[in-house]
């Protein structure tokens, strides 16, 4: 993030003694990136967050990550990620459900119904992609409501618990990295230029802290060697005030204003973020194209430099239809194989004038390792689907 925020009790002046409105004096702490040379925030606490008094490994309950493989021999994937069980109990956080990955990046979804425990992930930073179901993101810089629909960004290192409201299915992507905007949607002074599909109206980010006390509060650490649980003295969330340009944020994918031309246009138009060797699109409902001559489904093509990820959130997906495609299917179209529309998609689309689908698209830059989850989940007569009969 580069806008800009001040939330709570913030002092004029960086790095000077600060007090609480009760006299206590605040603890001070930079959340930066890239060496103090990144996007930063400073929080101001009650009590110091570095007490931690006991530090301990944790038994890693996420399933799918010992198991992931090369897609060889090379061939598309339709995962039904909606026969995954609904096992009750499970959280966002613990019980996520990998189905590929990479050096770059984790692919996972997850059922949850349970509040999470604290954790922070200092591997990278998370997006979330809520499919259905609302809760309420808690984090050292307040709360946050999130809904169906909502792309939400948590910065790594940043402490957080999720409480589903109601149950919560999601897309999940951590990565090695940080997440951003592209650059052409931004100007010199990183404002969003008139020509990108969302502006700053559109995030949301918590607008109050929220202190919470306790003594001896568990947090969950992931790094990339896996989770270690550190016993903090106070609680986290005793935060009082923050300002910078890194917390976290929602944004509806429903806010999403869609690119279309006359003719059939390049997914890059449907770009929403670029993340460390992977980018994010949006695909939403939105007028087809409106040349006379005009091809309204996807021509086929070959993705030479990277594997091509769709979760199917919402709609109908006419150019799919006969695949066998449905809300929560993913389909994995890796780099090696030609693929487009399904066979009579094309004379579905004549007399059609928009598309209703919401898809979120994820393409790698580097090949994805596939998981016995995502492989016990996927329909063996995908590569079949487009046959011409």
């Amino acid at each position: 993030m580069t806008i800009y925020r001040s939330v709570g009790n913030v002092p004029r002046k960086r790095h000077v003694v600060h007090h609480d409105h009760d006299g206590t004096r605040l603890r001070e702490e930079l959340l930066g990136t890239r060496g103090f040379s990144g996007p930063s925030s400073l929080l101001y606490h009650r009590r110091s967050p570095s007490d931690v008094r006991d530090v301990a490994p944790v038994e890693e309950l996420r399933s799918g990550q010992d198991t992931l493989r090369p897609n060889h021999p090379v061939a598309p994937f339709h995962l039904r990620t909606h026969d995954l069980p609904d096992d009750l109990g499970f959280d966002l956080v613990r019980h996520r459900r990998i189905l590929a990955a990479n050096d770059d990046l984790t692919i996972a979804v997850v059922n949850a119904s349970a509040a999470s425990p604290l954790y922070r992930d200092v591997a990278g930073d998370e997006l979330v992609h809520v499919e259905s179901g609302s809760a309420l993101l808690e984090t050292t810089f307040g709360p946050l409501e999130v809904h169906p629909g909502d792309y939400v960004v948590v910065p790594a290192g940043t402490t957080h618990r999720w409480v589903p409201v109601d149950p919560v299915r999601a897309l999940v992507i951590e990565m090695r990295g940080h997440l951003s905007f592209p650059d052409r949607y931004r100007g010199d002074n990183g404002q969003f230029l008139e020509h990108a599909p969302f502006c700053e109206r559109d995030l949301r980010a918590p607008e109050a802290p929220s202190v919470e006390v306790g003594t001896d509060i568990d947090v969950l650490v992931r790094t990339r060697h896996g989770l270690t649980a550190h016993r903090h003295a106070t609680h986290p969330f005793d935060v009082v005030g923050w300002d910078g340009t890194l917390y976290p944020y929602a944004l509806s994918i429903h806010d999403f204003e869609p690119i279309v031309g006359s003719l059939h246009q390049p997914p890059p138009v449907h770009q929403t973020f670029a993340g460390p060797g992977f980018v994010v699109c949006s695909f939403v409902p939105r007028p087809f194209d409106f040349h006379p001559d005009a091809v309204k489904i996807p021509y086929h093509h070959s993705n030479v430099d990277s594997d091509e990820v769709l979760f199917y959130v919402d709609g109908d997906f006419m150019s799919r239809a006969g695949s066998g495609i449905g809300i929560g299917s993913m389909s994995i179209h890796p780099a090696g194989f030609v693929h487009g529309p399904q066979p009579g998609s094309f004379d579905a689309s004549v007399d059609a004038t928009r598309t209703e689908e919401t898809a979120v698209m994820i393409d790698t830059f580097a090949p994805l390792q596939i998981s016995e989850v995502a492989r016990s989940i996927s329909d063996p007569g995908y590569g079949r689907t487009w046959t011409e009969r």
